[in-house]
């Protein structure tokens, strides 16, 4: 007969709220957990954290001392892997985007419910499982090749972001429509949407470094109208652009026809012209121009942004590279480089002119025999 008993999943509870506290302890040893400890602030939650390693921490928002949950989570998430679920009377939109950033597996509200408690619980669990699988598999790969851990551990980091940013938003919308109550729901919605979108786009340039590194990546010419082109792909952009953003479509010409692909063509103006974007937080005109010069048909890309520091150039089309002047804008490093491999194919150049706080500028000119103004 076996004696041996499975190890109890352990559960730290941060709480400032004494009867609140002993109430989810009492939940947690009725669904069958084991509560480490209960502690009231964020100093002690990251020294009882270290101490006892539990397997989560369910930690209250807001609590005494001068840190609150939130910035706790991000200390013990600095040097402990431990998943955190944050408890709260009601999270709002400033208070979500503020857990985006320290490693969270989503939120329970109060008064607590031991079905959604339980629920979130299991589910944080088996994300932190899978998330520790997913770093096995990065120190394997980087045993057998440098630039495949880079991307996996990448992809990995990057798309956990957005993975948490719809778990979370969607919980919001969940919790309204459940609760009644009126909210905000578009901004979770949008939050939703922009999340989907970084994580394809993130998911697009992996694949297609992939084919560049196999040589896997086709070219397949066809005949487009430059023009039509070019109006289309900035109606694609539209909508990440803010309302302090102008976009124009400068042509010397009403009609070019000209022999490109047009998928990876596509790829690369909407490369370029969701970075003159993303790098002009203050807004500004975002410029696509397109002229023909020579046998060349030549775009060009321009924004206002934050512009490329000078050392920096000589290095922008590297993988992984990113200014140093980005600061909190998000970004993989991987865009351009892939642009630069799109221009190579097609047997053109490209170019950048920069200027701090001034704006930047890509002019792409590729050999095109058959043009017809």
């Amino acid at each position: 007969m076996d004696n041996t008993e499975e190890k109890k999943t352990t559960i730290l509870i941060v709480e400032d709220e004494l009867l609140i506290a002993k109430n989810l302890s009492h939940k947690l040893e009725k669904l069958g957990y084991e509560v480490a400890d209960i502690v009231s602030s964020g100093c002690d939650a990251i020294q009882r954290a270290g101490e006892l390693k539990p397997d989560l921490i369910l930690m209250d928002i807001v609590i005494k001392g001068e840190i609150d949950g939130i910035e706790t989570a991000a200390k013990i998430h600095q040097t402990l892997d431990i998943p955190v679920i944050y408890t709260t009377a009601y999270a709002d939109e400033e208070t979500l985007q503020r857990a985006e950033g320290t490693g969270s597996y989503g939120y329970v509200l109060k008064p607590f419910k031991e079905r959604e408690l339980h629920a979130s619980i299991k589910i944080a669990l088996s994300q932190h499982k899978a998330s520790v699988k997913m770093r096995q598999l990065i120190e394997l790969a980087a045993a057998k090749s440098e630039n495949k851990s880079r991307y996996i551990s990448m992809a990995y980091h990057d798309l956990n972001t957005p993975l948490t940013t719809i778990q979370l938003s969607a919980e919001m919308l969940e919790d309204a429509e459940v609760e009644g109550r009126e909210g905000n729901n578009s901004k979770s919605i949008d939050r939703i949407k922009k999340a989907v979108s970084s994580m394809n786009q993130l998911l697009e340039h992996i694949l297609m470094l992939s084919k560049v590194d196999s040589g896997k990546l086709p070219l397949s010419k066809t005949s487009i109208n430059a023009v039509d082109f070019c109006k289309s792909v900035l109606e694609e952009i539209q909508p990440i652009a803010t309302k302090k953003h102008q976009l124009n479509f400068l042509s010397q010409t009403e009609s070019l026809e000209a022999n490109l692909d047009e998928n990876l063509l596509r790829h690369l103006l909407v490369n370029l012209l969701s970075n003159a974007i993303k790098y002009s937080p203050k807004g500004g005109t975002i410029s696509l121009e397109l002229s023909c010069d020579n046998q060349q048909i030549i775009f060009g890309v321009r924004d206002e942004g934050i512009g490329i520091p000078e050392e920096h150039l000589g290095k922008l089309f590297q993988q992984f590279e990113r200014g140093a002047n980005v600061g909190n804008i998000k970004g993989t490093g991987l865009g351009l480089c892939i642009v630069k491999h799109i221009v190579d194919l097609h047997g053109g150049k490209i170019s950048v002119e920069s200027e701090i706080d001034r704006g930047t500028a890509f002019i792409v000119a590729m050999p095109c025999k058959q043009l017809i103004v």
